[in-house]
């Protein structure tokens, strides 16, 4: 009987156990329910006619996150058709406002400094990666002098010393690299042409220092660095999870790196022999007279190194993946060079690149479909009227712009989603950026936003880098042109699909081209 009763308690405590399982989880259920009922009730009863038309969703912290992750453009475009250009939806838990077209893109990145902040949104994010006291870890006053310092050193003579050392690096890399020893074949597009952009990028505009680390540690310390913009990391950046620890790791090592090598320049007193960057920065002085310290341009040369990666990188493989779906239009780039440049096409120069006008015509038709960022964001400081319409902005809600959703617009491109660099042969007017100039700090740029072609933004947070990223993109083309045929491998039509899951856009997955090495490329 002592048994059994024994066992009838063990039962008794063992059903007890699962109903508060059962009660907890039902609770649960219930209370997500209840919040989905009051989040819709709230959106249908409580509509606020001075604030733009909220999306509509069912879970009230998510909102549609999921939706304009999965495809930031379709998300645009569909809302667009139910509520206009100006609508809000929940991100994270965020109200962000989206204003699209030209207007937006006015309305927001030439917003005055005192109602739109970019620093609040970014820093989180940025800082942990690139660094203190640079780029949005600063003041924009400060911030603005250190963009003047970089815009500067791109002079027109730097710029010429590179696209040398970039065709020589693609030159190389092709030599060496296991993608390229048969005649014919296939390679990985994106992980070959990341290699190329970042040997590229270091030996031209970060100098041969940097360049000779990439053959060591610095590219292992560049990928842990780079697990910093990990998708996770807009939310919970200070988190300590494994690829976060890596990056603070690899943070303070390339700093030292970076530190180190201007302490051997400055210990040399050599004098400058290239007009990479770093010799640029050392010499650079704020204007209360103090010189950039040299943790700054340390920290300046990261943000420099990572941001201009992976644009470029996504940018160059968009266009070997366009130019492999459209091999009539590489064999023009081709002939383009045997006309302009001579039938034994000398080596690339500045000058020859400016004369290669279908190839600037690739990149800028890549660029339009393929811009490296979605969206820009910034943080509402004071409340801000929409001209022509009831609404305010208030300072709880975040303001993004897609400059990359008006170049997707019918309204500006007939068939936009269509590849063809040749649109570009008869530009109407309202696809140019307008003369009127503005100077935020950091020299005379163009405001920009009335054109629908922003690929680098407008505004006070106009990429600086654009001049070098032309340079940069031109010279790999030309050379790759140079070098091969490609077309897509069998069965495969087309390009691949957009990852948007981090903050750089990017083509997805591991996706192959064929190639085939031109005769003088296999003579060689």
């Amino acid at each position: 009987m002592a048994l059994l009763a024994a066992i009838l308690e063990r039962i008794c405590e063992h059903c007890s156990a699962q109903s508060i399982w059962v009660l907890a989880g039902m609770g649960l259920l219930s209370f997500v329910a209840l919040s989905v009922v009051l989040n819709v009730l709230h959106q249908l009863l409580f509509k606020n006619p001075k604030e733009p038309p909220v999306v509509f969703h069912w879970f009230p912290f998510i909102g549609s996150t999921i939706s304009y992750g999965m495809d930031p453009y379709k998300f645009f475009f569909d809302c667009r058709k139910k509520y206009g250009d100006i609508f809000t939806f929940i991100l994270l838990g965020k109200k962000t406002t989206v204003y699209l077209g030209t207007k937006g893109n006015d309305f927001i990145l030439n917003g005055k400094l005192k109602d739109v902040c970019a620093e609040e949104v970014y820093s989180p994010l940025t800082t942990p990666v690139f660094g203190r006291n640079v780029v949005y870890d600063c003041p924009n006053s400060k911030l603005m002098e250190q963009k003047k310092f970089v815009k500067f050193g791109l002079t027109s003579e730097a710029l010429r010393s590179y696209v040398h050392l970039i065709t020589k690096e693609v030159e190389d890399f092709v030599k060496a690299s296991p993608f390229f020893q048969s005649p014919k074949g296939t390679f990985d597009v994106c992980k070959a042409i990341a290699e190329i952009t970042i040997y590229t990028a270091s030996r031209s505009l970060q100098g041969k220092e940097v360049r000779s680390k990439f053959d060591s540690t610095f590219a292992g310390l560049y990928h842990d660095l780079d697990m910093g913009f990990a998708p996770i990391n807009f939310m919970l950046p200070w988190a300590p999870l494994p690829h976060n620890r890596k990056r603070d790791a690899a943070q303070k090592k390339m700093t030292e790196t970076y530190m180190e090598i201007i302490r051997e320049r400055r210990k040399a007193g050599s004098k400058k022999d290239s007009e990479d960057m770093v010799w640029n920065l050392m010499s650079c002085v704020y204007k209360d007279g103090t010189p950039v310290p040299d943790e700054e341009i340390a920290h300046m040369m990261i943000a420099l190194l990572m941001a201009g990666q992976h644009s470029s990188s996504s940018t160059a493989s968009w266009i070997i993946f366009r130019l492999a779906s459209r091999p009539d239009i590489l064999e023009e780039l081709y002939q383009e060079q045997i006309r302009v440049l001579g039938p034994d096409l000398p080596p690339l120069t500045y000058e020859g690149l400016q004369k290669l006008d279908l190839q600037a015509k690739v990149i800028k038709e890549t660029l339009r479909i393929h811009a490296p960022i979605h969206s820009i964001i910034r943080a509402v400081k004071n409340p801000m009227p929409v001209e022509g319409t009831p609404y305010v902005i208030p300072t709880s809600h975040n303001l993004l712009s897609s400059p990359g959703a008006s170049s997707r617009s019918p309204e500006y491109f007939p068939n936009p989603m269509e590849w063809n660099p040749h649109r570009w042969d008869d530009v109407s007017a309202n696809t140019e950026e307008s003369d009127d100039q503005v100077d935020y700090g950091y020299g005379m740029v163009s405001k920009g936003t009335n054109s629908p072609y922003l690929p680098f933004g407008a505004g006070r947070h106009r990429c600086i880098g654009e001049q070098f990223a032309y340079v940069q993109l031109g010279a790999i083309t030309a050379t790759l042109v140079r070098m091969f045929k490609f077309k897509n491998v069998p069965g495969v039509e087309g390009v691949p699909e957009t990852d948007y899951s981090s903050l750089f856009s990017k083509p997805f997955g591991k996706s192959k081209v064929q190639y085939e090495k031109r005769e003088q490329a296999t003579k060689a």
